[in-house]
This record gives structure tokens, sequence and C-alpha cells, in this order.
């Protein structure tokens, strides 16, 4: 495994503690405010972007 794949591994999991972090705080309901939908967005497009480095490098 190449490190730029290790290192898009490990940033997708920064991403995903992220959101997780606003999904902890806004348990039961996971009624989001506009700056945590903001940031749950800009989380996920990391994730998007870090699979599609994964893909390319590993497939």
């Amino acid at each position: 495994m190449s490190q730029r794949a290790a290192d898009a591994v490990f940033q997708g999991l920064f991403s995903l503690t992220d959101i997780r972090s606003i999904l902890r705080i806004t348990a039961p309901t996971h009624e989001l405010d506009e700056e945590q939908k903001k940031k749950v967005e800009k989380a996920l497009a990391s994730v998007e972007k870090q699979i599609a480095i994964l893909r390319g490098e590993l497939l």
C-alpha cells in the first residue's frame, strides 16, 4: 500500500470521527443546526475525496 493510500485511510477516519462527534452532540434526535450541517457536508466531501484516492491507489 502506498503512503498516499495510507494517508487517505487516516484522513477519511478523521472526517468520520468529526461526523460521529456531531451525532453524539445531537443525540437522540440528530437535528442539526446550519453550522453542524455545513461541518457534516465538509466532512462527507472529505470522506468522498479519500475514497476516490483509495480507489485510484488500490484498484
